[in-house]
């Protein structure tokens, strides 16, 4: 076994028992929550490595990174997730390797998804990114529509060919109400959630919790959690 393999393999052994711990605090079964490694600055050696120790689910956030690593994995039965904001010059690119885009937050990006995977022949999920910290009709910093524009912009993407409304998703805010509050912040999404599924049943996927507060997601009631420093270690600076 090499050196980064054992590591990898600790580290994710250690995210995996942090996960079934906190179901269990939940009352949740563990396989009620799937773990996505966020590889973006990593190579796709260790995304390799990753597949041989049983992840089948990888997050990128920039096209330019994550389009060469998908191709050189693309032997591998992996469901890519793009999680960064996107710009509707990347979408052709994006909706070529992404099984899920769980990023959107505008009417153009929808239409441009639609475009780019009917003309690809593909579907593409999409997570509706939800900013707890965005004023009625703003986004929020990182991205994200504001609460109010969720259900406006989910009938978008019911609406539209080619891809496929799969639930919300959010980053744990840094400011406003919610800054600091992961707890509460993921509580609400779980309302926003609940509500869209009232007109939407099959958008029940919840993606939140990250390597600092992944506990707090499961508590919560998030389906999915996004992990990428505590499997892969600290990131290397991006020159």
């Amino acid at each position: 076994m090499t050196e980064r393999r054992a590591q990898l393999a600790a580290n994710l052994a250690q995210v995996e028992e942090r996960i079934a711990s906190a179901c269990a605090s939940a009352g949740r079964e563990r396989d009620e929550v799937t773990l996505i490694v966020v590889t973006k600055t990593y190579p796709a050696s260790d995304v390799r490595i990753l597949h041989e120790l049983g992840v089948r689910h990888v997050a990128e956030n920039r096209d330019q990174d994550a389009a060469p690593k998908a191709v050189a994995c693309a032997d591998l039965s992996l469901t890519w997730h793009f999680v960064g904001q996107l710009q509707t010059n990347k979408v052709r690119s994006v909706a070529g390797y992404a099984d899920v885009v769980q990023s959107v937050d505008r009417a153009k990006l929808v239409s441009a998804l639609s475009a780019a995977a009917v003309k690809g022949g593909r579907e593409l999920g999409c997570l509706i990114q939800v900013a707890l910290d965005a004023e009625s009709g703003e986004r929020g910093d990182r991205g994200g529509v504001a609460p109010d524009a969720i259900e406006e912009l989910a009938a978008a993407v019911e609406a539209a060919p080619g891809i496929r409304l799969g639930g919300l998703m959010t980053v744990a805010p840094l400011t406003g109400p919610y800054a600091g509050r992961q707890r509460a912040a993921f509580e609400r999404l779980m309302e926003f959630s609940s509500r869209l599924r009232g007109n939407h049943p099959a958008a029940n996927m919840v993606s939140a919790g990250m390597s600092a507060d992944l506990e707090d997601a499961v508590a919560a009631g998030a389906t999915h959690v996004r992990v990428g420093t505590a499997v892969l270690g600290v990131r290397p600076r991006l020159g």
